[in-house]
């Protein structure tokens, strides 16, 4: 057997041997596995009234997950084996060290990762959460979330002395990301001062990134500046642990040390300071969940004296019909059983039907008046008014936010249109059916 074959299975048994002693803690257990389902049941408990129950929040409910396996539980275990004297022992095997360092921090990976899986399932189990929109997409995100708060615990253990100094800099990360990082409160309940400061934190961008692949219809684009956020917190951070780490107990940072500590102080300053630059700063929503934040004034603030009037060229619309015509047409109950129109996001479900009435209209169809009818009956019999307004009003507010149906052939709209002319006739008919709802425009 060659030297490198030799090596490679000695690191991988090495790295079965911590996920085996992980699984023999107790108290790893509890930390890693039941804190985070604790947490579920908490966030349940205040949000489980809304439609998804949790599905908004998830992004923070991961978030926390990772948080904790990687800046409590990595450091933790590390610092802990130190203080008994087994990275000592380490260094005299013949592998480099550095090798089982990221050994550790693979299996940590396998652990959050297995943390995360339990808690969505509970969310399904528990509340009938809806699973992530892009699974691939979102089990990547874990795993780029994880790396960069890893680099995060790799540096608390480097500057911890013992196990309770782990706990003591570790929380002074996770309370402020917590409290003010967007984290434990969404951005959009936070005043604008603690908004502006969440920019310059990573677990802002890790929720609004996790949010974006969990909650999405079809998918999801941008998110690039959150990414690079990420990595170059992580990055900065996991290299000055790397640099500083402590293979003995006793051993101190020194002076020269100091500059690669505050080096990831500065990654955060610049990465705020870029997102002040490019207007980053503002909370990003979650994909048709922001309509749950709309505050009265802002639904009030939706213009709908300037929509086209029901007859012209653009968002043509019927007047309503007699009680109990249409009811049975073979496009109501078309409508009424389309799987788009259904989707677990209310809001992104209304969007969906608005397409087919925008469709209608763009393509010209014959019946585009009656059609678009057809959908506002069928989402005021589908939803609560206070409920349906706020979903128009983040639709007519916010047009380029969720996903939009650009044909759909099953209901007779085969041919592909501009996804840019769609978006403009759905934020068209959202105002138009709100100012309806509010009283504002005659039916």
């Amino acid at each position: 057997m060659s030297e490198a074959l030799r090596s490679a299975r000695g690191l991988l048994g090495h790295m079965f041997l911590v996920l085996e002693l992980n699984f023999r803690s107790r108290q790893a257990i509890v930390y890693g596995y039941l804190v985070p389902l604790l947490f579920l049941v908490a966030f349940g408990s205040v949000f489980r009234a809304e439609e998804p129950a949790l599905l908004g929040q998830m992004g923070q409910l991961i978030t926390i997950t990772i948080l904790g396996g990687a800046c409590f539980g990595l450091p933790t275990a590390l610092v802990a084996e130190r203080e008994r004297g087994i990275w000592r022992r380490y260094r005299l095997l013949p592998v480099p060290t550095a090798l089982l360092v990221a050994d550790v921090l693979l299996a940590r990976v396998v652990l959050v990762a297995t943390s995360v899986a339990l808690q969505v399932v509970a969310a399904r189990v528990l509340y009938h959460t809806p699973l992530p929109g892009h699974p691939a997409l979102a089990a990547g995100a874990v795993v780029l979330v994880t790396g960069s708060f890893l680099g995060f615990g790799l540096l608390i253990a480097a500057a911890a002395d013992d196990v309770p100094a782990v706990q003591a800099i570790g929380q002074c990360l996770f309370l402020p990301m917590i409290m003010i990082g967007g984290v434990g409160l969404p951005l959009a309940a936070l005043p604008a001062w603690a908004q502006a400061v969440a920019g310059f934190m990573p677990g802002r961008y890790a929720v609004e990134l996790l949010e974006r692949v969990y909650c999405g219809g079809a998918a999801p684009g941008g998110g690039g500046f959150g990414v690079a956020a990420l990595l170059a917190m992580g990055l900065s951070a996991g290299v000055a642990g790397a640099r500083l780490f402590r293979w003995e107990v006793g051993g101190r940072l020194g002076r020269g040390g100091v500059p690669w500590a505050l080096a990831p102080l500065g990654a955060w300053v610049a990465v705020g300071a870029a997102a002040a630059w490019t207007g980053h700063l503002r909370p990003e929503l979650p994909p048709d969940i922001g309509y749950e934040a709309l505050t009265d004034a802002e639904m009030a603030s939706v213009d709908v004296s300037h929509v086209p009037g029901d007859d012209e060229f653009v968002s043509r619309l019927s007047r309503p019909l007699p009680r109990g015509v249409g009811v049975a047409d073979p496009l109501t109950r078309r409508l009424e059983a389309w799987a788009p129109g259904h989707a677990a996001d209310s809001g992104q479900a209304v969007r969906n039907l608005l397409c087919v009435a925008a469709l209608a209209d763009v393509s010209r169809d014959l019946e585009e008046g009656q059609i678009a009818r057809r959908v506002f009956d069928l989402l005021r019999s589908r939803y609560e008014a206070y409920r349906l307004r706020r979903i128009l009003a983040w639709i007519a507010l916010y047009p380029a936010s969720g996903s939009a149906l650009t044909s759909v052939p099953e209901l007779g709209f085969p041919r592909t249109y501009s996804e840019s002319i769609v978006r403009q006739r759905v934020a068209l008919y959202a105002a138009k059916l709100l100012g309806r709802l509010d009283g504002r425009l005659r039916d």
